[in-house]
């Protein structure tokens, strides 16, 4: 199903998609390759020294749909827009279990498409909406520590993985506080501490009592999979699973994109 997106939303696309170009052409190393040479996506993940997948590369969120077709569209012109920006449970049977006050306010926000998302006033999004957005994401892999570099805004997150607790009493971030540990082949990363915040471009409501729990699986070489598990009782009646899936952009990067340096549209958002 294609849906047609307001023009505010248009405009909050383009103003988080910096240009295509990136750097194009320069050879990703160590990419497997099939008898003809072209990149064997299919290959078993890399692993790291000590035997763990390598969870490192340049990802960007999968956009594709199933054949029934999905909520949303998944292209603005020449950038990919996967239907998770727009409503965070879009591939959910019964979409995101609103509690009623987050339902009214979702409905209000919506029927004022979003002129007072903060990515609309170049705010920094949050740790869930950064793994929906079309620009890409890179992740860095070292010992006791997994790194999130986000081309939007320059951003970084860091996931600690040398046993140490989450704060028992942090001080809310965008990003809040996360920790990880390895269950087999999977990093499970438990995060706290998060301000409140737009889940996706509909106004869905995070709150400081979110409670986040990712599950990182590099399926093969070209595919990483993060089940994204969001436990917020203030704002929704049960905890509820999002499944987002990453392909793996080769032979490109990241590039500076500050969403304040190119944003001239939010004094003419007006919504309804």
């Amino acid at each position: 199903m294609t849906t047609r997106w307001p023009l505010t939303l248009v405009v909050v696309v383009l103003t988080i998609a910096p240009a295509a170009a990136q750097w194009l052409q320069y050879p990703t190393p160590g990419v497997p390759r099939d008898s003809y040479g072209k990149p064997n996506l299919a290959a078993p993940a890399p692993r790291t020294s000590d035997g763990k997948p390598d969870l490192s590369g340049l990802w960007q969120l999968d956009t594709s749909c199933p054949p029934q077709g999905c909520e949303g569209v998944n292209q603005v012109g020449d950038y990919p827009v996967a239907p998770e920006f727009r409503n965070f449970g879009a591939r959910l049977p019964n979409g995101l279990p609103y509690q009623p006050w987050a339902a009214a306010l979702v409905k209000q926000r919506s029927e004022q498409n979003g002129k007072d998302d903060p990515v609309t006033l170049c705010k920094p999004a949050d740790v869930l909406r950064l793994l929906t957005f079309p620009p890409p994401r890179k992740l860095l892999q070292v010992p006791g520590l997994v790194v999130i570099l986000s081309e939007r805004d320059v951003t970084y997150r860091q996931i600690f993985t040398d046993g140490r607790p989450l704060p028992k009493d942090p001080e809310p971030s965008f990003n809040g506080y996360s920790t990880g540990r390895w269950m087999n082949d999977t990093l499970v990363v438990e995060t706290n501490g998060l301000r409140e915040g737009w889940l996706d471009r509909r106004g869905s409501p995070l709150t400081e009592a979110a409670r986040i729990t990712e599950r990182f699986r590099r399926v093969n070489y070209g595919r990483l999979e993060i089940e994204v598990t969001l436990d917020d009782s203030k704002a929704y009646t049960t905890p509820f699973t999002v499944t987002l899936n990453q392909k793996i952009l080769l032979d490109t990067d990241l590039l500076e994109y500050h969403c304040n340096d190119n944003e001239k549209d939010r004094a003419h958002l007006v919504g309804k």
